[in-house]
């Protein structure tokens, strides 16, 4: 049995958007009359049964021309990758190892999993990272950034001292509604200042001078990985966001972050270059 839907149109598409929730959803656009989606048709088949907590879904742009234009499909085969109703990323093209790629990219574990009940509508925010625009200022070299933003690469480690400031910048807008921290319960950090929206990445006498949004002091518990709750009403429009930690628990020398990890929403922005019409005809490859 086939563990992919067939979208009837563009409402059908919707729903099935909206009834996936925070999962990962895999749409491919395709026609019955283009070689290459016929061709890579059996491996997304593999795929959906690859990865059970991610919605597969497939698209006939024949059938609903409606929703290939209005999600911007002018070629065939398109994958187009969605969270909560929101795209996060696409390619074009019957490559089977960058359309796997790609889904490992984006498959957490925590999809299709029990979540929390005060994070229910909320959702994992790395996938909307802009990579090239993050930094951290007195990281050391050999423990980096970006080692705390995925659960498996290994862990951010202050250099000098044990103050770090992070500037997170995110591919659009986002409501930040928590935050998740792992981390040594002596070296991991203690009181942090978040900042937002900042023209550029503040330096330390700035931070230590500056009005945040919010400052929380840590516990040794709250590094064990369970969501702390901001001030959400402070977060809703989110572009850069900036942390400054000014200590850690123990008086180490240098501070440790194993994991962080953001929680929130995307706000939903359309893109009117992408509005385009699906042309050609049947039998003519595009």
């Amino acid at each position: 049995m086939s563990l992919i839907r067939l979208i009837n149109d563009e409402n059908h598409f919707q729903g099935e958007l909206q009834s996936s929730g925070t999962k990962l959803v895999v749409v491919d656009f395709t026609a019955s009359w283009c070689g290459p989606c016929q061709r890579i048709a059996p491996f997304f088949e593999e795929l959906s049964r690859k990865y059970p907590k991610a919605v597969f879904l497939k698209v006939d742009v024949d059938k609903c021309g409606e929703t290939a234009a209005l999600q911007g499909v002018s070629a065939m085969p398109t994958f187009i990758f969605y969270r909560n109703k929101t795209r996060v990323d696409k390619i074009q093209g019957a490559d089977p190892t960058s359309l796997e790629s790609k889904i490992k990219q984006h498959y957490t574990a925590e999809d299709g999993e029990d979540v929390d009940s005060s994070l229910q509508g909320h959702m994992d925010l790395t996938p909307f990272f802009m990579e090239g625009q993050c930094e951290a200022l007195n990281e050391s070299d050999e423990h980096p950034l970006k080692h705390c933003l995925s659960s498996s690469e290994g862990f951010l480690e202050s250099d000098c001292d044990e103050q770090l400031i992070m500037s997170l910048t995110f591919k659009q807008k986002i409501k930040l509604h928590s935050v998740k921290i792992k981390a040594p319960k002596d070296k991991g950090p203690k009181n942090i200042k978040f900042f937002i929206n900042q023209p550029h990445t503040l330096d330390f006498d700035s931070a230590l001078i500056s009005k945040p949004v919010q400052e929380i002091e840590l516990t040794p518990e709250d590094l064990e990985g369970n969501p702390i709750n901001l001030r959400f009403v402070k977060f809703q429009n989110v572009h850069n966001l900036q942390l400054f930690i000014q200590d850690n628990q123990g008086g180490a020398d240098t501070t440790q972050i194993d994991y962080l990890q953001f929680i929130g929403l995307p706000i939903p922005t359309t893109d009117m270059s992408e509005f385009k019409r699906v042309t050609g005809k049947k039998g003519e490859g595009h």
